[in-house]
C-alpha cells in the first residue's frame, strides 16, 4: 500500500493546530499525539500515516508551519498496513497517485550520495585502474566492472539537482569533485600504464595495435550521444522511483570512467589521437548527463504534479 509514516516533534504551542490540520486532511490516517514526551527539543511527539502521493503536500504544510525549524520531521516507509479505511482511500484515488515520488526523500537521497568523502576518490581511482586493464587486455567484462565501481554518476546527479535548485555551492562542489576525481584517476592510471609499458607487460595484441575496446571508447559519435541522453533519462526516473536495477543499468552504459582510463593508457603509449578522442568522450558524457538530468528532473516533477491534480475516479 502506498503509505508513508511521519514522526514529528512539534512545539507544544503548535501541536493543537497541527493535529487539527492533519486530521482534516483526508489523505492522513492514524494521527497519534504524545504530549510533552520529547525533551530535545522540548515538545510533543506526533505520528501519522499519509498516502504517498499526498505526502509532498503534507510535508509542504509542515514546513510552512515551521515544524522542521522548531522541531523535526522523520519520514519512513509505512510498510504493510492493514486498515479498511486505508483500503477505501486507496480505491478512491488514481492508481498513479498512490506511488508518486516523495520529492523530499528523492532530493535527500541525491544530496546524501553527493558527498565527496575520500572513498569517492578512491573508488574513482580503482575504477580507472580496472578500466585500464580492460583496455590493455581488450576485456569488455572489465570495462563493465569499472563502470559499476565508478561513483561519478552520483556527483553528476548532485550537480543537476544543484542547477535545478539554483544552489551554486552544490554545483561548484560537484563539478570540483568530478574534475579532481577524474584527474586523480587519470594520473594514477597513467603511472600504472607507464609501469606496464616500461616493463613491456602489455599484451601482444595491444602492442600490435589490435585495440577494439579502446577504439570503441575513443571514437565519440552520434550513438555515444544517444546512449548518454537515454542514460540520463533512465537515471532520473530510476532515482525518483527507487528502481535500483535500472540505476545499475545507467552505471554500465555511460562511458565516463572507461574514457578516463583510455586517456591515461593512450598517453602512456603515445597514442595522442586516441587520448584526444577519449577526452571528448568523457566531456560529452558528463555534460550530456548533467543537462539531460536537469531537464528530466524538472519534467518528471511537473508530470507528477499533474498526476496529483487528477480527478478521483467515480465511485
Amino acid at each position: 500500500m502506498g503509505l508513508v509514516h511521519l514522526r514529528l516533534v512539534s512545539p507544544p504551542g503548535l501541536s493543537d493546530e497541527l493535529v487539527d490540520r492533519l486530521t482534516a486532511n483526508r489523505h492522513v490516517l492514524n494521527v497519534v499525539r504524545h504530549r510533552a514526551t520529547v525533551r530535545s527539543p522540548a515538545g510533543d511527539a506526533l505520528e501519522c500515516d499519509v498516502l504517498r502521493g499526498a505526502a509532498n503536500e503534507v510535508l509542504g504544510l509542515l514546513r510552512e508551519l515551521g515544524v522542521d525549524r522548531d522541531g523535526s520531521i522523520t519520514v519512513d516507509d509505512a510498510g504493510t498496513v492493514f486498515s479498511a479505511r486505508a483500503q477505501r482511500l486507496e480505491a478512491e484515488e488514481p492508481t498513479a497517485l498512490l506511488y508518486a515520488p516523495l520529492w523530499s526523500a528523492v532530493e535527500a537521497r541525491i544530496r546524501e550520495e553527493g558527498t565527496y568523502l575520500p572513498s569517492f576518490y578512491l573508488l574513482l581511482v580503482i575504477a580507472g585502474l580496472i578500466g585500464s586493464v580492460g583496455i590493455l587486455t581488450n576485456s569488455q567484462i572489465l570495462i563493465v566492472a569499472a563502470m559499476v565501481v565508478g561513483p561519478e554518476y552520483n556527483a553528476i546527479l548532485s550537480v543537476a539537482l544543484g542547477l535545478d535548485r539554483r544552489n551554486r555551492r552544490r554545483v561548484r562542489q560537484g563539478l570540483l569533485a568530478l574534475a579532481l576525481g577524474f584527474l586523480l584517476a587519470i594520473a594514477v592510471t597513467l603511472a600504472f600504464s607507464l609501469l606496464v609499458r616500461g616493463f613491456q607487460l602489455e599484451p601482444r595484441a595491444y602492442r600490435l595495435g589490435l585495440r577494439p575496446v579502446s577504439n570503441l571508447i575513443d571514437t565519440p559519435n552520434f550513438f555515444s550521444l544517444v546512449v548518454a541522453v537515454l542514460a540520463g533519462v533512465v537515471g532520473i526516473v530510476s532515482i525518483t522511483e527507487a528502481r535500483g536495477s535500472a540505476l545499475l543499468g545507467v552505471f554500465i552504459s555511460v562511458t565516463t570512467i572507461p574514457a578516463a582510463s583510455d586517456i591515461a593508457v593512450s598517453l602512456a603509449f603515445d597514442s595522442w589521437h586516441e587520448a584526444w578522442g577519449s577526452l571528448l568522450q568523457l566531456l560529452l558524457n558528463v555534460v550530456v548527463l548533467i543537462v539531460v538530468g536537469l531537464a528530466v528532473l524538472r519534467a518528471v516533477r511537473r508530470i507528477w504534479r499533474r498526476v496529483a491534480r487528477m480527478p478521483r475516479p467515480a465511485p
